[in-house]
């Protein structure tokens, strides 16, 4: 992404570079502005709006993707997530500009963070089918973000970790594939 949006080869990306690109990808979800974008970086305004002009030419499907999300909230007064969950949005339609700018960046955002939701839950569910049927010890502890954390017993980790990797690549069918990894240690910061 920052080759392409930064316009420069590949080989020649800087750390700064991909870290802004880091930046712009999950700003623009957000509905980021030059000026927010500015904000978040070192980089002055005009070449944050160069980054978003550049990041939508590269990838003028994200855009699609924004504008239609908002044109059927405007319509429906909702959007959905991946699996048909609704996130209303009364104020779409407000005179309001700040209003409508929030609902509208909700529009473009709930159906990607709520449908991430749906995914790990999904696989949550058949992570515990799967290793009740398979008679683990192990335990799943926790959720975090787009992370599940594990209490592994001693002689389960390698069948555990293949289970987990085949439910959460599985949870739901895409397009594109999921790819799940594995960390593995005595704490979570250890794991990471």
């Amino acid at each position: 992404t920052a080759a392409k949006v930064f316009e420069v080869p590949l080989e020649e990306v800087s750390r700064e570079q991909r870290s802004n690109a880091k930046t712009v990808n999950f700003g623009i979800v957000y509905g980021v502005s030059a000026f927010g974008l500015s904000q978040q970086t070192d980089m002055s305004r005009k070449e944050a709006k160069a980054a978003i002009d550049g990041y939508f030419r590269t990838y003028p499907g994200i855009k699609a993707y924004m504008d239609d999300q908002v044109a059927f909230a405007r319509e429906n007064g909702y959007v959905e997530t991946i699996t048909g969950r609704r996130r209303y949005l009364k104020d779409i339609e407000s005179r309001n500009a700040v209003v409508r700018g929030h609902s509208e960046r909700n529009a473009v955002n709930a159906p990607i963070q709520g449908s991430a939701a749906d995914i790990i839950k999904l696989a949550m569910i058949e992570i515990d089918r799967a290793m009740r049927a398979e008679g683990l010890k192990s335990k799943m502890l926790l959720q975090v973000h787009d992370e599940l954390v594990f209490d592994a017993v001693e002689g389960e980790l390698e069948a555990l970790k293949a289970l987990v990797v085949e439910k959460m690549e599985a949870a739901v069918d895409l397009a594109v594939p999921m790819i799940a990894e594995v960390g593995t240690g005595k704490t979570w910061l250890e794991a990471h």
